[in-house]
């Protein structure tokens, strides 16, 4: 009885382990690449019709990444600029469009902005989203290429979901913005890896921090030998930590996508480190959702926090 019941736990135990490899690459590769939403022409007009409200300039921009994959986004500015611009950063599965909400508030309020398409996003290049490990360096690229071409008083970003973490993580590779927004970024990639098991389990996030947690430590080892990604390095928690950049998290309590404790965990880790951390907590919004649920709040939040940190005290001027 010993004997057989010595197999019988050997026997599962091999095909628990075996159900953990292939979750975690299916995991791996699910997460590296993300399903592709290309810009269409609607959405091009859509832009166009957005930069003619505000009479302002619409242009196709592109640069080349450091690997060598091309990068695409929207340059807009607004008739009666105020000197500084905004880096907009969408989410999962999107693209630069889903950033022409936070545009819009942006350019009446005299921003310039650019909205590029993540790598392996949009129309870019890229086989495989890497959540800020390579999209850091875009980032950084594409500041420079604000700085050239528009010599601002100050740039600025704001980031959505994905957006936001890559954002965060960001601020290891430039630390020159005046100040960044991030709603709902995740504190870290392997926390993040938590809730996502989590969810498809329909158990919450334990299940992927417990029972899960074989797959997801498979899948991070499986990315870092297929395709040289280290994922366990993507920490926006510890980039902010590290970081002098002023920081404004804003975080639905009804977000059921990335929980409001991945902004709380955050905003824990800077404490002490970074003083330049602020965390709005909207109660009904939920992921990516603050400014439908309270717009004036967002609008005052967002633009308050870029003109507190702005570089320059005086009076903002037209150009």
């Amino acid at each position: 009885m010993l004997r057989r019941t010595v197999l019988i736990c050997a026997g599962l135990a091999t095909i628990w382990i075996v159900l953990c490899c292939v979750a975690g690459v299916i995991a791996a590769e699910g997460a590296l690449r993300p399903i592709r939403r290309p810009v269409s022409l609607r959405m091009e007009a859509v832009a166009h019709a957005l930069a003619g409200r505000d009479d302002s300039v619409l242009k196709q921009i592109s640069i080349v990444a450091d690997d060598g994959i091309r990068l695409n986004g929207w340059q807009i500015q607004p008739e009666r600029w105020n000197g500084d611009a905004v880096l907009l950063l969408h989410g999962q599965s999107d693209n630069r469009a889903g950033m022409l909400g936070p545009a819009e508030l942006l350019l009446h309020h005299g921003y310039s902005v650019l909205l590029p398409d993540a790598r392996a996003h949009g129309s870019n290049g890229g086989m495989i989203a890497t959540y800020g490990i390579k999209e850091s360096n875009d980032i950084r690229d594409w500041f420079g290429w604000i700085e050239r071409a528009e010599a601002p008083r100050c740039v600025d970003a704001l980031g959505d979901s994905m957006g936001a973490a890559q954002l965060l993580q960001s601020l290891t590779q430039e630390s020159a913005f005046c100040a960044v927004v991030a709603e709902s970024p995740f504190a870290n990639f392997r926390e993040a890896a938590f809730d996502r098991i989590g969810q498809q389990l329909g158990l919450g996030e334990w299940a992927g921090r417990i029972l899960m947690r074989p797959a997801i430590e498979i899948g991070l080892v499986y990315a870092r030998w297929k395709y040289g990604v280290d994922l366990s390095r993507d920490e926006p928690d510890r980039a902010v930590a590290n970081s002098r950049v002023p920081v404004l998290l804003i975080h639905g309590l009804r977000d059921n996508n990335l929980p409001s404790r991945h902004s709380e965990l955050i905003l824990a880790m800077s404490r002490g480190r970074n003083p330049n951390v602020s965390l709005w907590e909207p109660v009904n919004a939920g992921h990516c959702g603050a400014a439908d649920a309270e717009p004036q709040q967002y609008a005052q939040r967002v633009i308050g926090w870029f003109e507190e940190h702005s570089r320059l005290s005086s009076p903002q001027t037209s150009k």
